[in-house]
């Protein structure tokens, strides 16, 4: 975990802002965020290889601002069930992905199936992830608590 300062000097050293995580495993697997100042869906190529494994690939594409827009819409509605979830106010056979649960968020699931399939250009990568600690812990509505970098994998 970094500490609640480093936040600027990791956005100097290349660090960017995760929006969305659609898929946690013993760390980030899925999801979308910003590379170069736009953002981009990642998804790990070894499905459940370990995040600390500092050559971990990924495949990284394009997202446009509709998707991104949709995205986080999914992912508040994820927010608000979790914190819920958290304070004991909701079970797990509640959760908005399991279907039938919240019409907006199946909507959703719907248009963002086909965005999220990696295109045959998709780039492979290796992201650097950093952690950093703010209050209400990970699942907040402007995205997990983390950053990442990218290189060439």
């Amino acid at each position: 975990m970094t500490e609640p300062g480093e936040w600027a000097r990791l956005l100097e050293t290349g660090f960017e802002q995760v929006h969305v995580e659609n898929e946690w495993y013993d760390g980030p697997r899925s999801g979308l965020v910003s590379i170069g100042g736009l953002p981009h869906y990642f998804e790990s190529v070894g499905g459940c290889a370990s995040p600390e494994a500092d050559t971990e690939e990924f495949l990284v594409w394009p997202a446009d601002r509709l998707t991104l827009d949709l995205e986080r819409e999914q992912w508040n509605i994820f927010c608000s069930w979790n914190a819920l979830y958290e304070a004991g106010e909701a079970d797990a056979d509640t959760h908005p992905g399991c279907g039938g649960v919240d019409a907006r968020y199946d909507e959703l699931q719907a248009m963002l199936r086909p965005r999220r399939r990696a295109p045959a250009d998709a780039r492979r990568l290796v992201p650097e992830w950093r952690s950093y600690e703010r209050p209400g812990g990970r699942h907040l509505p402007e995205g997990p608590g983390y950053l990442a970098r990218w290189r060439p994998a």
